[in-house]
């Protein structure tokens, strides 16, 4: 039996041509083959989804009202303080809302917090003692 992992991450928004911009552009991420009501990003061994939060709602059978995540923060792991500090400032030239600006943490690390345009939380982390996950398989597109 295969272990289990995380191979997709998928985020209900409002403006999927938006978030498509803010993820591809904005942030740099690989956009991988794409469908109109869904784009798709390579995150190294996870793929991120952005799909219409209505779609996305009535998919899984329930009210919109109930489908706003809470209590969820994306992490996207880096290898160097500085790379914190650049991906921070990168998003924000994007269009995201800076929630915490990049400083030391309470367990040795380096962090900060941004808000996509869909109020999506992202922490960017540097973890002195966890290597930024690299993905060594082929890449494969959705």
């Amino acid at each position: 039996m295969k272990e289990p992992q995380l191979s997709f991450v998928t985020l209900g928004v409002s403006d999927v041509a938006r978030a498509t911009r803010f993820y591809g552009e904005g942030l740099g991420l690989k956009q991988l083959k794409s469908l109109p009501a869904v784009s798709f990003f390579d995150l190294g061994s996870v793929r991120l989804a952005v799909y219409n939060r209505e779609l996305l709602a009535s998919d899984a059978g329930v009210s919109l009202r109930h489908s706003v995540p809470s209590g969820v923060a994306l992490g996207y792991n880096v290898a160097t303080q500085a790379e914190v500090e650049r991906l921070l400032l990168q998003a924000r030239r994007a269009g995201a809302r800076l929630l915490r600006p990049a400083g030391p943490t309470g367990w040795g690390g380096y962090a900060g917090y941004f808000a996509d345009p869909d109020g999506f939380l992202w922490e960017v982390v540097w973890n002195p003692n966890l290597s930024p996950v690299v993905n060594t398989q082929p890449s494969a597109e959705a």
